[in-house]
């Protein structure tokens, strides 16, 4: 059986997109390397069930209400994603997983190798972004 997944693009009134950098344990899968928060989806357990549940224990934030942006079928899992406008300021946010959490701009995302081939994800979000705004 597929994995399943869900994770969340925060976007800001910037145009940018908030990722984790993901903890530094060789044990985890993709160390050190950055990544939209998220996590497994749960025996009985909805995506958008799973993706508030996340939230509020990774970054202690509720999510209810986010929409779904797109289901992605990767080689390894299926990936509800989601989508949720956020003026969060980073410095003032508690992480629980991870080390750090930051903006990130289209061009910066487009430099940065992302954890889960989540760079298609972003780029499919960033292009619809770009047609919203035509």
């Amino acid at each position: 059986m597929r994995h399943v997944g869900t994770s969340i693009i925060f976007f800001n009134s910037r145009n940018e997109v908030l990722l984790v950098l993901r903890d530094d344990k060789p044990s985890i899968a993709c160390p050190n390397m950055w990544d939209l928060p998220g996590g497994h989806v749960e025996d009985g357990e909805t995506p958008a069930e799973c993706i508030v549940r996340e939230m509020l224990e990774e970054i202690e934030v509720n999510v209810e209400g986010s929409a779904l942006f797109r289901v992605y079928v990767f080689s390894d899992r299926t990936e509800y994603v989601f989508t949720k406008s956020a003026e969060f300021e980073v410095e003032r946010m508690v992480l629980h997983e991870g080390q750090m959490l930051r903006w990130f701009t289209k061009m910066e995302t487009e430099k940065t190798a992302l954890a889960y081939g989540f760079n298609e994800v972003i780029s499919d979000f960033f292009n619809d972004l770009q047609e919203d705004m035509t």
